[in-house]
């Protein structure tokens, strides 16, 4: 169990936790590619953990900061079935990884990410030639052929898991979404040489032959949502974060945190590879405007909607978010858990099908809340937590390692060195 309380002062430098989902990709990508890559500053969460396990069932070398590929058939028939943990981005990319391959392979993961939807990744798998099961998820690879999609839902994991099926496919594979998501695997395979074409909402590749590409990996901008909102309610805040990756496909929370009047700074931006990087520095607000959220925006801040939840809690009126019915189906209902959360920490959140409508500013107070096992949830608890009267206590608080396993040391030490 977490327990949070509000210190005097929030102000420090926080390093933030390596980008998962660039750290998903580097593995994966490089995986497909013949050679050998440095990956430096890679992301030790669980969620990744899984990626890498599975990587190595499917003959993969890969070691502490490297991985060695031997091209698409250099992978191999797994002796059981692949453990996804609990990460959607790993059971869903390795799906289109293995739908190009003659390969059999079962994909399981635990109870939270067995119940998420698959079919919406089955589905267009199979119009490319591939044989696909759900419940569990089981792919068996071949030949294919590459296809049009036109997503009926926005997301980046099925995305990208048709464009690691399409490199393999024989002619292009195009991509419609309904709103852009973020564009890490495009940025990376163009970068290893790959066939690609892209821009806002659509993606088009052709059979690659992938070169190794050594990638530093920046701080995970989804990480830094928590402590940018801690520090945007509090009144006597000030952190920097630095390497912070401000990738145009992710930076939809900077510019929303702009539109609410929070003091943000980008200082000393700059280029990572492929990614652009940016130092950030936060200082509490005052006089913070309520925000409207729906449409493509939704999709872009899906990550960052529950910590966003907590933020309009201290904002001057009503804000809203529309269009994120998405956040059902992730680890948990987080519709439903930020909801409940928040109700019983004094704040006026109203729940609706796809999203919330939430009355500020309220003064929010501790209580006993529960994570439901949501990494993202526990942690946008631990925020409200920061800035309520008395102590928060989180039920299941251990469930954060999925994405950043050292988020209660930093909060930790931050409030003992600034409280």
């Amino acid at each position: 169990m977490g327990r949070v309380q509000r210190p005097a002062r929030l102000e420090g430098e926080i390093q933030l936790p390596p980008d998962k989902s660039i750290s998903h990709r580097a593995l994966i990508l490089n995986a497909l590619a013949r050679g050998e890559a440095r990956l430096q500053n890679l992301s030790p969460a669980r969620d990744v953990q899984s990626t890498a396990a599975c990587l190595r069932q499917l003959g993969v070398e890969l070691g502490q900061g490297w991985i060695r590929g031997r091209g698409p058939e250099g992978l191999h028939q797994p002796s059981g079935p692949l453990d996804c943990g609990n990460s959607g981005t790993t059971m869903r990319l390795l799906a289109g990884l293995l739908a190009g391959r003659p390969l059999e392979a079962t994909l399981i993961g635990d109870a939270s990410l067995s119940s998420r939807p698959m079919e919406r990744v089955a589905e267009p798998l199979r119009r490319m030639g591939a044989w696909v099961e759900t419940s569990p998820l089981r792919v068996v690879g071949g030949r294919l052929r590459g296809a049009e999609h036109r997503l009926p839902v926005a997301s980046a994991q099925v995305k990208s898991s048709l464009l690691l099926a399409g490199v393999q496919a024989e002619g292009a594979t195009t991509v419609w979404e309904p709103a852009p998501t973020r564009d890490h695997t495009e940025r990376m395979l163009a970068a290893m040489g790959a066939d690609i074409a892209f821009g806002a909402g659509w993606v088009r590749i052709g059979p690659s032959e992938l070169c190794p590409l050594d990638v530093t990996v920046p701080g995970d901008l989804s990480a830094a949502a928590f402590w940018l909102v801690a520090a945007a309610l509090h009144p006597r805040a000030r952190l920097r974060l630095p390497g912070a990756g401000v990738n145009p496909s992710r930076a939809a929370l900077l510019d929303l945190l702009d539109q609410v009047g929070v003091r943000l700074r980008r200082l000393d931006q700059r280029r990572c590879g492929a990614e652009p990087v940016a130092d950030l520095e936060v200082e509490g607000g005052v006089g913070l405007q309520p925000f409207q959220v729906g449409g493509e925006l939704a999709a872009a801040l899906i990550d960052e909607l529950p910590v966003l939840a907590v933020l309009a809690t201290g904002l001057t009126g009503t804000s809203r978010v529309t269009n994120a019915g998405e956040l059902r189906v992730k680890e948990s209902d987080r519709i439903t858990t930020i909801g409940e959360g928040l109700r019983a920490m004094g704040a006026t959140v109203r729940d609706a099908a796809n999203g919330w409508e939430i009355e500020g500013p309220v003064q929010l107070r501790g209580a006993r809340v529960s994570s439901c096992g949501d990494h993202r949830v526990a942690m946008a608890l631990a925020v409200a937590g920061l800035v309520a009267e008395g102590t928060t206590e989180i039920v299941g608080a251990d469930c954060v390692a999925v994405s950043y396993p050292g988020f209660w040391e930093q909060l930790e030490e931050l409030c003992s060195r600034t409280g």
